[in-house]
């Protein structure tokens, strides 16, 4: 089985802060400023103006007008060392059905506010809604801006098996010599849900009906998405801030990895999930899919997967 390489954290749980805040997020980001709170890393995965139960459908003139606020406010909490990680799909025009990919729309903001994008990361994932119309959606982004050229990058922390690790130089003074890294190789911008390492992908399957971390969140995105940012792009005693913090999937990975956080949220249910998956973490007793774990692939004798007479195909 194909394992990512990550290194154990040594950090006192104890001396850990995982901290909510039951606010709204564009308010208490103004408290964070007044209180020169600075963070590592930002990563989250604000809401898509889609009228879930955690927002209202806004206009999208609105919409921006209301995200510019919160990312220039971000952008003073954010250290000059440190990154943010915005984790986005796309939005559909209610009326005309028209797809607004939000990775998009928010770089000219990012932009705007002095950021620099340094991976526009894929998030593949085979299971979701399926449409009529368009062909099913089936990815999402991860938009990794750093606010200057000095940032934390833990390549070593989250590096993966390489395919050929036996393979070396063919020619030079190296000829003959092992061209691999012993660690490891770069795991590429491409996170999918197949166990496939010929393509240079990693495994993250999105939180759906049978997923092990399921809980009443209705967009809710794997623990093991957020571990591989904070293991790169911080250190053991940072501190993450997630400004929409739904049921506490960040302040989970920090934790777990030895990272302080902070996570605002609007919604009291969401919180009490979140508040209970982190003592349940903290007592050994939450559910997590480990990072790097392999999607079962079904037998073929299943009933699932025996195709009826009747289908065409």
């Amino acid at each position: 089985m194909t394992k990512l390489v990550v290194t154990k954290s040594k950090t006192k749980s104890s001396k850990l802060i995982a901290r909510y805040i039951h606010n709204d997020t564009n308010k208490y980001l103004d408290k964070l400023i007044a209180q020169k709170k600075k963070f590592k890393l930002i990563m989250t995965s604000p809401p898509y103006n889609m009228d879930k139960e955690y927002e209202k459908t806004n206009s999208l003139e609105n919409y921006r007008s209301e995200i510019s606020a919160v990312i220039d406010k971000l952008s003073k909490l954010l250290l000059n060392n440190g990154s943010i990680c915005w984790q986005v799909g796309n939005y559909i025009n209610p009326k005309t059905k028209e797809v607004v990919p939000l990775d998009i729309f928010y770089h000219e903001i990012f932009k705007k506010n002095g950021f620099i994008l340094r991976n526009r990361i894929i998030w593949h994932f085979e299971h979701g809604l399926h449409a009529s119309q368009r062909f099913s959606g089936r990815y999402e982004t991860i938009m990794w801006y750093t606010k200057s050229d000095k940032y934390t990058f833990n390549l070593d922390s989250v590096r993966v098996p390489a395919k050929y690790p036996g393979k070396t130089y063919y020619r030079g003074e190296k000829k003959g010599q092992i061209s691999g890294n012993p660690k490891g190789k770069n795991p590429s911008d491409l996170w999918i849900v197949r166990n496939d390492w010929v393509k240079e992908i990693w495994n993250v399957p999105n939180v759906k009906a049978n997923h092990k971390e399921k809980t009443t969140h209705p967009c809710q995105y794997p623990i093991e998405l957020v571990e591989r940012c904070v293991l790169a792009l911080t250190k053991k005693g940072d501190s993450v801030l997630d400004p929409y913090a739904g049921v506490g999937s960040t302040m989970i990975a920090s934790y777990k990895n030895g990272r302080n956080s902070v996570g605002i949220e609007k919604s009291k249910k969401y919180i009490n999930i979140g508040k209970r998956r982190i003592s349940n973490l903290k007592n050994g007793q939450l559910r997590i899919r480990k990072l790097g774990t392999p999607v079962l692939v079904p037998s073929p004798n299943m009933a699932v997967v025996k195709k009826p007479k009747h289908f065409k195909y």
